[in-house]
């Protein structure tokens, strides 16, 4: 079994309320099932529930085993930590790997801080659970069972990784939070610091890592992208803030011989309505031009792999 759920796929901050009921208003948080191995990707608010369905199926069968990773340290993907019921289930072994920004904190006093007294009732050292915590950067792990995790540098405002797991023959990688790479120095002529040689290594860098990006979730079975934005809203305000539009995810999957894309990291402020109608445009717009599966995430859905 290669299965993902859906338990948060809201960016930014939880929406709860009648407008939130269909794609879910949850911030983000994956189940992924490789065999009896179970990763969770992102402590975001969607990982409260997950945790109760955990301790109601899981723990019968023994002691909860898990391996969590975060894709950044951001506060959405991570607040629903402290509520994660495993770890205050005694016997339980988890594993917190996810990238740390330039900081004198490591990941375990980020994670940890939110357990204080300060934020909090239950304080770090007191929960049942043991947990360690490991720092990653682009790396490749063996988790062993035939799992195998690669990770990738997204563009974000801080340290951020894209996670492609690979089981069995197939394999399923998320990208978010992260918008394309472009050219950071001036490329208008007329620009008092425009440099011709300089902008023009600007683009050549953006290029390469705008490829190397769709290199890493090449031919993948399922891509789970950020598509926070539409590319209006994104050229009018958004460049900078660390997000994809529909238009460049969708894109870049179908470059990429992806077999099916799930739009994730749905803005806050984008009701079920709106959901609906830019899925079914978007649908209709590829619809007999790639063979790519294009679908709106939604909190509950699973995809087996």
């Amino acid at each position: 079994m290669f299965s993902v759920k859906i338990w948060g796929d809201r960016g930014s901050m939880p929406v709860p309320g009648p407008d939130t009921v269909v794609f879910g208003g949850n911030t983000s948080c994956l189940e992924v099932r490789c065999g009896k191995r179970l990763i969770v990707i992102d402590a975001g608010s969607g990982i409260r529930s997950l945790g109760d369905w955990i301790v109601r199926n899981d723990l019968k069968n023994g002691p909860i085993d898990a391996d969590v990773f975060l894709t950044h340290t951001h506060w959405d993907h991570i607040m629903g930590f402290p509520m994660f019921t495993p770890i205050y289930v005694p016997g339980t072994t988890i594993r917190i790997r996810g990238p740390v920004n330039f900081e004198d904190e490591t990941l375990e006093q980020i994670i940890g801080s939110q357990l204080s007294y300060r934020y909090w009732p239950v304080r770090q050292d007191e929960l049942a659970a043991k947990i360690t915590y490991q720092s990653l950067k682009e790396t490749q792990l063996d988790l062993g069972d035939g799992v195998v995790v690669k990770t990738k540098y997204l563009n974000h405002p801080v340290l951020c990784l894209g996670y492609r797991i690979e089981y069995e023959g197939k394999a399923f990688v998320t990208a978010y939070d992260h918008e394309p790479f472009v050219n950071l120095f001036p490329t208008d002529p007329t620009d008092p610091d425009y440099d011709a040689a300089i902008a023009e290594e600007g683009n050549k860098a953006a290029k390469e890592e705008n490829e190397r990006i769709e290199s890493f979730y090449g031919g993948v079975d399922l891509l789970i992208h950020d598509t926070q934005y539409s590319a209006k809203e994104y050229n009018a305000s958004k460049i900078g803030w660390g997000h994809s539009s529909f238009e460049y995810a969708i894109n870049a999957a179908h470059r990429a011989r992806v077999k099916r894309l799930l739009l994730f990291h749905h803005d806050p402020n984008r009701s079920d309505a709106e959901l609906q109608e830019l899925e079914l445009f978007y649908q209709e717009k590829i619809c007999g031009k790639s063979s790519l599966r294009l679908d709106a995430s939604r909190e509950g859905m699973t995809i087996n792999l």
